[in-house]
């Protein structure tokens, strides 16, 4: 009896230790035990037997049972049984109920306890992976923090304590070295359902990390004073952000430069240097522009709302500042707002004038040559 009990505490206490250790649930753990246990007795029994085991969560005693469908003629001994043999266990049974035939306890063989480990450790691996992806597919959209594991072919292991991460090295900054060991932000943009269980992904380069630093380093972004209504980037080098303040006493870039510029620096410094322009959003496309283009001055636009197109003219040594390196300014000034953005300078434009307004003097001038051999 001593022994017994031991048998029943042992399975409860190695229950407990392994949802403890893989933090999932202890039910979850005990089901895997009675699957691998029952999996273990039709070694034993045959593997046609139906049987099943149950352990008392509460004392830990284990129950075997075969379960028998009751017929009117048996063809399979191992799955049927006679009325009158049912009506043995049960003298209310009928044609077509299943009788639970309890079995007594026995022991494993060393096979058998070899295939019922297995079945444990199977069960346990997908119990944890379902947590694991239940619990991160509900944080994609977060910054997350986490420790080199490794480094393989330039992609970066993540280990963010109840998980791995993967961070592409397409997702990393330019030029920007990691090694295990390190501590590593990044932003969870997807996780996803994989054979080898839920795979998470990161991102240095995503528009909304830098969107969530802020709201790390700014109290009003994170208060819903000031909102952030755009991200443009080309990680690693330069990048626009687009802001807008619900309380007119609050100015929105102020909030985000921060005394000093300590907030913005703050942002900087994660992202390796990466230079911010911050610029007020404004809800008129025009003016909205004009401030995107920053710090090139626009003397006039021209809008074209169907095509969702804007010429903006320049002073002619602006030109360069407004194009930016690489055209970095006007891309990233286009991504920000939506439009296509043509630059064009002072003198190209009254050049342009020039020759339409002469093209419509020569257009009016034959048309009049015209009338008049008509007329």
């Amino acid at each position: 009896m001593v022994a017994v009990s031991a048998n029943r505490l042992e399975l409860l206490q190695i229950a407990e230790a392994v949802a403890r250790e893989k933090t999932i649930d202890r039910s979850i753990v005990i089901e895997a035990m009675e699957d691998a246990i029952a999996k273990a007795a039709r070694s034993r029994y045959g593997q046609e037997t139906d049987i099943h085991a149950e352990i008392n969560p509460k004392t830990g005693e284990l129950r075997l049972a075969r379960h028998l469908l009751v017929v009117d003629e048996v063809e399979n001994f191992a799955t049927e049984i006679t009325l009158d043999g049912a009506r043995r266990h049960n003298p209310a049974a009928q044609v077509g109920d299943t009788i639970a035939d309890t079995l007594p306890p026995f022991d494993f063989g060393r096979i058998a306890a070899q295939s019922a480990k297995q079945v444990i450790v199977q069960k346990v691996r997908e119990a944890e992976r379902d947590r694991q992806y239940d619990e991160y597919k509900d944080r994609i959209g977060e910054v997350s923090n986490g420790l080199v594991k490794r480094v393989e072919y330039g992609n970066v292991v993540v280990d963010l304590g109840r998980g791995e991460a993967i961070l592409r090295r397409d997702e990393l900054l330019p030029r920007e070295v990691v090694k295990t060991g390190d501590r590593v932000r990044a932003y969870i943009y997807d996780v996803r359902r994989e054979p080898r269980g839920p795979q998470i992904f990161l991102s240095r380069t995503h528009p909304q990390f830098m969107s969530k630093l802020f709201a790390q380093e700014v109290p009003e972004i994170y208060d819903g004073i000031v909102e952030i209504k755009a991200v443009a980037r080309d990680p690693g080098s330069r990048a626009k952000i687009a802001v807008i303040s619900r309380d007119q006493s609050v100015d929105p870039v102020g909030a985000c430069v921060g005394m000093r510029g300590s907030r913005v620096q703050a942002v900087v410094n994660e992202l390796q240097g990466e230079k911010i322009d911050i610029i007020p959003w404004n809800s008129d496309i025009a003016t909205f522009i004009v401030n995107a283009l920053a710090p090139a001055e626009v003397v006039k636009v021209v809008l074209d709302e169907d095509r969702e197109r804007i010429e903006v003219v320049v002073p002619d040594q602006q030109l360069s500042l407004a194009i930016g390196r690489r055209g970095q300014n006007v891309r990233l000034a286009s991504q920000l707002t939506g439009w296509d953005i043509d630059i064009v300078t002072e003198q190209e434009e009254s050049e342009r004038r020039q020759k339409e307004f002469a093209e419509r003097t020569t257009m009016f001038a034959e048309a009049l040559d015209l009338d008049e051999m008509m007329g």
